[in-house]
């Protein structure tokens, strides 16, 4: 921002579930990294040299006494000032006058435009309000501008306090996953282990649910659907498990993924994708160091499925030819990385001045390879049909040696078919054999 400039942002709202039932409150990730406002419909007016106008000042609920005993205590603008340390806070209705005032005192303003509704509804007419009334010496602003992209790089690189808070969602999320290991065999409900993972989430203190997003629990083929996450079929004996599921402390995310044998030992056809999508991921997880670019991660990741397809036989031709045609992507079809932080999907370019941009100590990344071989693929010998493999752990850059966040969860071959032996009180079973729809 220079001198004259006016930011506005808006927070999230509650949304609708079903008639009077509303989802879970979260804060819009933006909106958070700003303000740690916890409060629905807040809006924040940043300033740099504006005459009259405070350089930060927030707007929130009022307090009130009838709704606060039915929803909860509010901040209010004291709350406000005390709790978040904004030296200004007003109430939210005087948002829109307040904007459209700080506006008509600006020379560039910043708001990201067709993102929220509610704030279009605010800056549009206000600006063009502005606009009309040139003729009276009115000097709107000069040009409106994206905050989106400055934030966006801003919130790539963590702080050391940023990095602790994804550390603790990861301890969280290593023990759900330690636990599910113990927890699965043949009958068991994959929403159980859904259950089990939010609830050990949850008790640890993860936000709202406990969970970063909603788990993937696929046994057997389900694992082939890449979002698959209905969770309600039971486990049957000789497949793979494949677990995706990640917990949500301090609103940032950990996002993990394992592949388990059901059974507790991996078959040969099992165990050998495994060990071709494990050797990908470490080999990839390898590249993560400041200076790589981030393509460099999945590009390791094609090299060593290509040459593992090839040596399994399950493409009939050269490694090279495998990544140059890009056949791989019959059975593995997503990238290998992507940006973590208060999103799971986080925010950041992936790409600079036109080419993969160099990691830089404080980026999170994902390091995810995968392969999967759908039921009816009879490419592939009838061992290996119906297989799905990911592998997934959370990167930190340093300027050193890589940090993967979530190392305490198990995936060599030996460590996760001992954590599949671990004893664990079985589940409570109620009569109905039913899985929930």
């Amino acid at each position: 921002m220079q001198d004259g400039d006016v930011a506005l942002f808006a927070g999230a709202s509650l949304a609708v579930r079903n008639h009077d039932v509303d989802f879970p409150f979260r804060q819009e990730s933006e909106f958070w990294y700003l303000t740690a406002c916890p409060e629905p419909d807040a809006w924040l007016i940043l300033t740099k040299g504006v005459e009259g106008v405070p350089e930060a000042e927030l707007f929130v609920l009022q307090r009130d006494r009838e709704r606060e005993i039915w929803n909860g205590t509010r901040l209010g603008p004291e709350g406000a000032r005390e709790r978040l340390g904004f030296a200004a806070a007003r109430v939210n209705t005087e948002f829109p006058a307040a904007a459209a005032a700080a506006l008509g005192k600006s020379k560039r303003a910043w708001a990201r435009l067709g993102a929220h509704a509610a704030l279009d509804r605010i800056v549009l007419p206000a600006l063009q309000d502005l606009r009309r009334r040139v003729r009276a010496g009115v000097t709107p602003p000069e040009v409106v501008l994206d905050p989106g992209p400055v934030l966006d790089e801003l919130r790539l690189i963590k702080s050391h306090d940023e990095l602790r808070l994804m550390r603790r969602a990861a301890a969280l999320a290593a023990e759900g996953h330690l636990l599910a290991m113990a927890q699965a065999a043949p009958g068991v409900g994959e929403w159980e282990i859904e259950a089990l993972l939010h609830f050990t989430f949850r008790r640890h203190g993860g936000d709202g649910g406990g969970w970063a997003y909603p788990a993937i629990v696929a046994g057997g083929k389900n694992a082939c659907i890449l979002h698959y996450n209905t969770n309600h079929e039971r486990l049957r004996a000789g497949d793979l498990l494949l677990i995706d599921s990640g917990a949500e402390f301090g609103s940032y995310a950990a996002d993990v993924t394992r592949t388990l044998p059901v059974d507790g030992l991996y078959q040969p056809a099992q165990k050998a994708v495994y060990e071709l999508v494990l050797a990908a991921q470490l080999g990839s997880i390898a590249k993560c160091h400041a200076g790589a670019r981030f393509e460099e991660v999945h590009e390791a990741t094609v090299r060593t499925l290509c040459q593992g397809l090839v040596d399994l036989g399950l493409y009939r031709g050269s490694a090279d030819e495998c990544r140059e045609k890009q056949a791989y992507r019959a059975w593995y079809m997503h990238n290998t990385s992507h940006w973590l932080g208060l999103d799971v999907h986080d925010a950041g370019r992936y790409r600079a001045g036109g080419a993969s941009r160099p990691l830089q100590p404080g980026m999170v990344l994902t390091v995810e390879p995968g392969l999967y071989f759908q039921p009816d693929d009879t490419s592939v010998p009838e061992e290996f049909r119906g297989l799905g493999v990911r592998i997934e752990d959370d990167v930190a850059i340093t300027g050193g040696a890589p940090e993967v966040l979530t190392a305490a969860v198990p995936k060599t071959v030996a460590d996760v078919e001992a954590a599949c032996a671990a004893s664990l009180p079985p589940l409570p079973t109620l009569e109905t054999a039913e899985a929930p729809r």
